[in-house]
């Protein structure tokens, strides 16, 4: 196993546990579950046990990639060892492409709810102050990072508990008509399976977010142990955070109240009868939106220093503090969070600017790039996976594969579980592609994609043979070379050279 050792090990098991929790509860569950709703009514809890078991699928498949190989730059680092430097320039690109631009949306979002309790305070004023707030944060060190979405996620984590039992009381209680709220408003799938398939789309979309424990993972004291934890942890987590919340709203209020377009949640709470349910959930959602602009900025910066890290990012980006390995200090990220940052905070002038041409724009590029991610996740693992099969031995690749499946949990069924969700996945892209819609997100997606590999191939050509030192081929069936052992060699060599008790070389 090897481990990506130019970033610092500041984080702790008790941050990474609520990191994977707080991921599993992104901005999109609370702010874009409504559109789900509506398209899928009742029938969105089947959308999003299908999308989650997309998402459980996936996240084993990184798991176990990550466990044998951690490194900051996550499945970008998988993909480029799988399929070669292209394949890790469009993951990583296209991933740094859509945190960035979310951060963007959740500094806007964060910003109009403060503007609606301090309407005296314009709404970029606000904005301002949590892009410092969170650039700083970042910059200070990976700990503070870490300690403050461990406050961030905790708040996100009781308040879906408690959402989900006042629910149920509710419904026990019969203080909310469940069965007439799923059957009398057009039955359980009031739009048909096309409905449903609308649902999955947005649902996809909500579970965004979860592969951030992965880069997190690689600045831990033991990453190994973070991410085994994290991915074993990953289904129970969508079941209640997703599913259940889910299932609670369609049960307590109508699917069709108009109340439910504007918040879900928020429409919920109002129907079981919590006093100021409405500023309670803008709380919430306000906690949610900081939560992801703090870990956006996070994993957004990582991402770009492993780029830099790999050459598909200017190399400046890269340099390290002398903080590195203690964590605290940014440990050489510093550069890469102010780069990330900038380019947010250019998203969140460019949305002010022209709110109803640019800035849409660049919400359609990103708008389907996490299925090209989650692709190149199924890809890279079936294809790692295949070198573990080899009939001529796994190769160092496979012998790392295979030890990454023992510490993090096999993923079983493969290689048909890999094609089935690379199938799903696929079929999304596709239905997103016929439906007027969501076609300008795939197209726009698929432009971006395109930009990405021209460059990647422009960039192949570029990197001659003469440019680099020569180096004899290896049998990708043997172990590789281990560094540490290079002395000792050295010095055994020498010593068969001299002549015993005297230092002489040999005549």
């Amino acid at each position: 196993m090897s481990e990506d050792r130019s970033v610092s090990r500041g984080l702790r098991q008790r941050h990474i546990a609520m990191i994977a929790l707080g991921g599993a509860i992104g901005a999109g569950l609370f702010v874009g579950s409504g559109v789900g709703i509506a398209a899928a009514g009742p029938g969105i809890v089947v959308s999003y046990v299908v999308a989650g078991a997309l998402t459980v699928v996936v996240m084993r498949m990184l798991g176990e990639m990550s466990a044998a190989h951690p490194d900051s730059g996550s499945f970008a680092a998988h993909a480029a060892r799988a399929w070669g430097p292209w394949a890790g320039l469009l993951a990583g690109w296209m991933y740094w492409a859509l945190l960035v631009v979310s951060v963007a949306a959740e500094a806007i979002g964060a910003s109009r709810i403060v503007a609606g309790w301090l309407p005296q305070v314009p709404a970029w004023v606000w904005v301002a102050a949590f892009m410092a707030l969170f650039t700083g944060t970042n910059l200070a060190g990976v700990r503070r990072f870490g300690e403050l979405e461990f406050w961030f996620a905790g708040v996100k984590a009781a308040s879906i508990c408690a959402f989900i039992l006042l629910g149920a009381a509710a419904v026990l209680t019969g203080r909310t008509p469940a069965a007439e709220n799923l059957t009398a408003h057009g039955g359980l799938l009031p739009h048909g399976w096309h409905g449903v398939a609308v649902g999955t789309i947005a649902a996809v979309f909500a579970y965004g977010g979860l592969e951030t424990v992965t880069i997190a993972a690689a600045e831990c004291e033991d990453p190994v142990a973070a991410v085994r934890r994290a991915v074993r942890t990953v289904l129970w987590r969508v079941a209640l955070f997703y599913i259940g919340s889910m299932a609670v709203i369609v049960a307590v209020v109508p699917w069709d109240d108009p109340a439910v377009a504007g918040g879900p949640y928020a429409a919920a709470i109002g129907r079981i009868g919590v006093p100021g349910a409405a500023q309670l959930m803008d709380a919430v959602v306000l906690v949610a939106l900081l939560s992801a602009m703090n870990a956006n900025i996070y994993g957004s910066s990582r991402m770009l220093h492993a780029l830099a890290a790999r050459g598909d990012a200017p190399r400046l980006l890269t340099r390290r503090g002398r903080s590195a390995g203690r964590g605290d200090g940014a440990a050489g990220t510093g550069r890469a969070v102010l780069a990330s940052a900038a380019f947010g905070f250019v998203s969140v002038v460019l949305s002010l600017r022209w709110p109803r041409s640019v800035f849409p724009f660049l919400l359609n590029s990103i708008g389907t790039a996490i299925l090209v991610v989650w692709i190149l996740i199924a890809a890279s693992h079936l294809r790692l996976h295949g070198r573990r099969q080899r009939p001529d031995g796994p190769g160092q690749q496979g012998r790392e594969q295979e030890r990454g499946s023992r510490q993090a949990g096999p993923v079983r069924g493969l290689p048909y579980l890999g094609y089935a969700a690379l199938a799903a996945m696929a079929g999304v892209l596709v239905f997103m592609l016929v439906d007027p819609g969501s076609r300008s997100q795939v197209l726009c997606t698929g432009a971006w994609t395109a930009v990405l590999l021209l460059v990647a191939g422009v960039r192949r050509r570029r990197r001659r043979p003469d440019d680099a030192p020569a180096a004899a081929p290896t049998d990708p069936a043997e172990p590789a070379a281990d560094p540490e052992a290079e002395p000792a060699v050295a010095a055994l060599t020498a010593a068969a050279r001299t002549v015993p008790g005297t230092g002489r070389p040999r005549s």
